[in-house]
């Protein structure tokens, strides 16, 4: 019996993907309709046309697929009992957690120094990869990095994001909404993450951000107050044409007791992260209203 997990589903990735379903649904009705209207009025060859188009499609994005989950399994270490059984431990209890049925297929990639990870389907099962740099984390005394971001990715498969994704694929080329239903998507796998790895949540934000070295040295308070001192109509729509949120926006929304790790001089010096004073936060938010360009736009 899975336990239960203090994480919360974002209230707009229900909302958008209702809208993306009602925008797929009346596209597919058209599509149908059209195509019934063309068999009426004997356009027997359009209708054979498009739906070769169609099955086209279907054949190259399932061998797309099929290519990059061959790729996977061929170049990639496949994460087992006996294969990295610390972090295999780790992902099979989360899985438990979250009450997965299937657990996915874990895997460990080089990737030329890139900090990531993602979660892909293909033919009824479901893969993760994590890129190598990542998981050096768990051996450089911070492994609760690499179980918010096994979570986050896990959060992905729990909530059967790959799968809605493909339902509303009309509706995910609109501009604009595809990539708000994705970002929302990413706040609900973060609160995941942090609900199976709470001292791992900001920790993981700070390393994608500045590196696997350099986030211990990362000012919080000073990073996530660029959410103001940085704030443009450029930084705005820069997040409104991309399928994740900001970091600094997203470490944010984490509770002030997920603390950064330190790193060991810094613990042996008592040393602690510098607090942000309030006449820093008032010019800051002076110079948010004289160089703000997002408040004439639509949040």
């Amino acid at each position: 019996m899975a336990q239960q997990l203090n994480y919360s589903v974002e209230p707009k990735e229900n909302i958008y993907f209702a809208v993306c379903l009602v925008i797929s649904l009346l596209i597919y009705t058209g599509i149908i309709l059209g195509l019934v209207a063309a068999v009426e009025y004997s356009q027997l060859p359009y209708v054979v046309m498009f739906a070769f188009y169609v099955l086209l499609f279907l054949i190259i994005a399932h061998i797309m697929r099929g290519v990059l989950v061959g790729l996977i399994r061929g170049n990639a270490v496949k994460l087992g009992p006996h294969q990295f059984g610390d972090i295999h431990e780790i992902v099979m209890r989360q899985s438990q957690a979250l009450g997965l049925t299937n657990v996915p297929d874990i895997y460990l990639l080089q990737a030329g120094g890139a900090l990531n990870a993602f979660a892909t389907r293909f033919m009824g099962s479901d893969y993760i990869v994590l890129f190598s740099d990542i998981m050096e984390e768990a051996y450089e005394k911070n492994l609760e990095t690499v179980e918010f971001i096994t979570a986050h990715e896990l959060g992905h498969v729990k909530r059967n994001h790959i799968l809605k994704r493909l339902i509303v694929l009309p509706a995910m080329l609109v501009p604009f909404l595809g990539n708000a239903y994705s970002r929302a998507c990413e706040y609900t796998c973060d609160s995941i993450g942090a609900s199976l790895s709470e001292e791992g949540a900001r920790s993981g934000m700070l390393v994608l951000a500045a590196g696997t070295k350099l986030f211990r040295k990362v000012n919080v308070d000073q990073f996530v107050l660029q959410t103001q001192t940085e704030s443009s109509f450029w930084m705005w729509f820069s997040e409104k044409v991309s399928t994740h949120p900001h970091l600094i926006k997203r470490l944010a929304r984490f509770p002030e007791k997920v603390a950064a790790p330190r790193s060991s001089a810094a613990q042996a010096q008592n040393w602690e992260l510098p607090k942000q004073d309030a006449p820093v936060q008032e010019k800051a938010k002076e110079e948010k209203k004289q160089d703000d360009a997002s408040r004439f736009m639509p949040g």
